[in-house]
């Protein structure tokens, strides 16, 4: 599996207008589209992949039920630590500080993160929470403004004017929303987002779930995000992959904003689950967040 920063013109299937019969031609079209390549190698080889983790992940599922992950306390001394987490606390003890917030995906919990907390933590970050909500939650608007509470309350408790947020599918939307329309981007100076449906998904026509409803190409909240941001300023950085099996077409994971400073990162052969938990991905988030001050200095385009 390889991954690297690319925009490619975006080819999608037809969608739908204003009946429920062509709602369903539209998904049935985008799932088809998704599904051109399903036989090959690279696919099956993720497909497989992605089982191993959803069989560990559910066997860690009930975990996250309990309780939240919790923070880990701020310790920027360089007593007892690794060598990768001491290079991070003396080349920038701003970036090892800077709280880190994860969120899942919509039907997922902290458990998710297993991997990526554990390896953010031997690269030396010392304040990484977690935004837990509902699977009945049914709006992502009324769950951005509770993520902004939280990231108040972080940044309060940690003296810190700062945060990043890595959030996971809906997570990441949820997050978005959070910078862009509600002022978060005073407070997160970088976004990171995993197979995160950022132009909607064609295939959340086929359920009438009013959370679902949010993320189709066509809805009320996808129009909002698309309208102009000039004035804000986080870093995004967009992963999605080209076999995930929930964004159809996959490419609508990227952002494509022209307000936006945002990296899209094509990752290959990686399945939705498995992105928080993949090796290659974990290792690029945990450079991007080790370096503060690199922005783009240029803005994604619209193709």
């Amino acid at each position: 599996m390889s991954s690297e920063a690319v925009e490619e013109p975006e080819r999608l299937p037809v969608e739908a207008g204003g009946s429920w019969q062509d709602g369903v031609r539209g998904a049935l079209a985008g799932l088809k589209y998704g599904a051109q390549s399903a036989l090959s190698p690279r696919v099956l080889q993720g497909a497989a992949v992605e089982i191993g983790w959803l069989t560990t992940h559910l066997a860690m599922y009930p975990f996250g039920l309990v309780g939240g992950s919790g923070a880990r306390a701020e310790r920027l001394n360089l007593a007892g630590l690794t060598p990768a987490q001491r290079g991070l606390l003396v080349g920038d003890v701003r970036a090892a500080g800077t709280p880190i917030l994860l969120a899942h995906g919509i039907i997922d919990n902290h458990t998710v993160f297993a991997l990526m907390r554990r390896q953010l933590l031997r690269r030396g970050f010392s304040s990484i929470h977690t935004f837990s909500y509902s699977p009945l939650t049914l709006d992502v608007r009324r769950t951005a403004e509770r993520m902004g509470t939280e990231i108040e309350a972080i940044c309060e408790e940690s003296g810190s004017d700062q945060i990043h947020v890595i959030g996971h599918s809906l997570g990441g939307l949820i997050a978005r929303y959070y910078i862009q329309r509600l002022g978060g981007d005073e407070r997160v100076h970088t976004c990171v987002t995993l197979g995160t449906p950022h132009q909607g998904t064609v295939a959340a026509r086929l359920l009438p779930w009013p959370l679902v409803k949010q993320v189709r190409p066509d809805s009320d909240l996808m129009a909002e995000l698309a309208e102009p941001a000039p004035e804000c300023r986080t870093r995004f950085v967009a992963f999605y992959s080209d076999v995930d099996q929930l964004i159809v077409p996959q490419r609508r994971a990227r952002i494509r904003h022209p307000d936006l400073v945002a990296s899209n990162v094509r990752v290959r052969g990686v399945g939705h689950l498995s992105l928080p938990f993949h090796g290659d991905v974990v290792h690029q988030i945990t450079g991007v967040l080790a370096h503060l001050d690199e922005q783009d200095d240029e803005k994604n385009t619209v193709a």
